[in-house]
């Protein structure tokens, strides 16, 4: 898992700083898996991409894994990290793993050591426990899929 870390390039952009390819590669794999792969029509763009933070990792030019980073107030009380997307061409790899500790590093850097919300698809709450989250709410419905919400303390 090292050396796929390590193969990793992260770059970390506001909304202003993308350029033109790296906004439509972004767009092109949320929309490849949350909107084809999960089969769920639902507009992606949310109007809150324009005050997050994009985290987007790169394994020989491609976009391979890619989390949305907001700041404490924006969407809940707490940061949150969301949009939590791999692409389907490097799974297995363990990149979702890497992409998360990452982002949760970036956003102790960013917005101090404090609680981390996220909302979850159901079927990934034991991933998100295993990095520390635990379950914050009930289920709920969100575009067809089951949802919860789950909150980190820092440690």
């Amino acid at each position: 898992m090292e050396d796929m870390n390590q193969a990793i390039e992260w770059k970390l952009k506001t909304f202003d700083t993308l350029t033109p390819y790296e906004l439509y590669n972004v767009l092109r794999l949320r929309s490849e898996v949350f909107v084809v792969e999960q089969n769920c029509v639902f507009l992606d763009m949310d109007n809150k991409d324009q005050f997050s933070l994009h985290c987007m990792g790169f394994i020989n030019g491609q976009l391979a894994a890619y989390t949305r980073l907001i700041a404490p107030g924006n969407v809940y009380q707490y940061m949150s990290i969301g949009r939590v997307v791999t692409s389907p061409h490097f799974r297995k790899q363990k990149i979702g793993r890497a992409l998360m500790i990452h982002s949760i590093a970036t956003c102790y850097e960013l917005f101090g050591k404090a609680p981390i919300q996220i909302g979850a698809q159901l079927y990934l709450k034991h991933f998100y426990e295993s990095l520390g989250f635990e379950q914050s709410s009930d289920v709920y419905d969100e575009d067809g899929i089951d949802h919860i919400e789950m909150i980190k303390q820092p440690e």
